[in-house]
């Protein structure tokens, strides 16, 4: 019995580092997804930045078109003529690697998922690419023709409109990511249906709730103009409609069950 009980002990440490392995194996893998990660991010900043002038003339379109004839930008910064480009490449790679990013972060993941929850969990990721691309196209064709238009119409006839290279960078990559977060709304929709924490039933009912909350989210996520406000927030009312509606049809089947429960327990 005394052997037994000095031997007891020495199998804690064994079973410790069998504990250990598999949790040092998910960072290791880890480690090389965001390594892998990093380097297409290089790869694609290395091959776009000779070209870093031209895609930000490209950024730089929608406010060219309605500028003065005469007006340009301007770069109030010594070393803005190099950085601008150099950091308009580091985004745009970014940007154009996000697809890749994902895949590593599901290809991490889901081993751990069961088959029902990858059938609906690829979907949802494949759905949330194309609206994030689809939020900074809209941003970029439709919101800053109009948002453009009416700061520069604005401007009192006596202020040349000149605006700063950099200034004008930063504004453009906020609000494309604000659009390309905002169209992932229904996904956002989807999933809190999914998990169950809530129904479409519920978000319904608190539909004008959800509808103010829009326009005041509108405020804070852009500029202090009404045109711009509601650029951001019709279109998040519009996507969270389409969220529940999606989660209406995905969820018929537990519709017709409850409604089933419900008549099974009259008398």
């Amino acid at each position: 019995m005394a052997e037994n009980k000095e031997q007891a002990p020495e199998n804690e440490p064994g079973e410790e580092e069998k504990a250990e392995q598999p949790l040092i194996s998910h960072l290791i893998e880890l480690r090389n997804r965001l390594l892998r990660s990093l380097g297409v991010i290089l790869v694609l900043f290395l091959g776009m930045f000779p070209y870093g002038n031209d895609l930000y003339i490209i950024i730089s379109q929608p406010l060219l078109d309605v500028l003065p004839e005469g007006s340009n930008m301007i770069a109030t910064s010594p070393t803005s003529p190099f950085m601008i480009p150099f950091k308009t490449a580091i985004y745009a790679a970014v940007f154009l690697s996000v697809p890749y990013l994902l895949h590593q972060a599901w290809a991490f993941i889901s081993p751990g998922l069961y088959r029902n929850e990858i059938r609906v969990t690829l979907p949802i990721l494949i759905s949330s690419i194309i609206l994030f691309y689809a939020g900074i196209a809209f941003a970029y064709f439709l919101v800053f023709k109009f948002v453009f238009a009416f700061f520069v119409n604005s401007a009192p006839e006596t202020v040349a409109v000149m605006t700063d290279i950099s200034q004008y960078l930063d504004f453009v990559l906020s609000l494309f990511l604000v659009f390309g977060l905002v169209f992932e709304i229904p996904i956002a929709t989807l999933l809190l249906i999914f998990s169950g924490v809530t129904t479409p039933k519920k978000l319904i009912e608190k539909r004008p709730y959800i509808i103010i909350g829009c326009f005041v989210a509108g405020m804070f996520l852009t500029p202090q103009d009404p045109l711009s406000m509601l650029f951001v927030a019709i279109p998040m009312w519009l996507l969270f409609e389409l969220g529940v509606q999606a989660g209406k049809m995905l969820h018929k089947e537990d519709e017709e069950d409850e409604k089933k429960d419900s008549e099974d327990e009259e008398p």
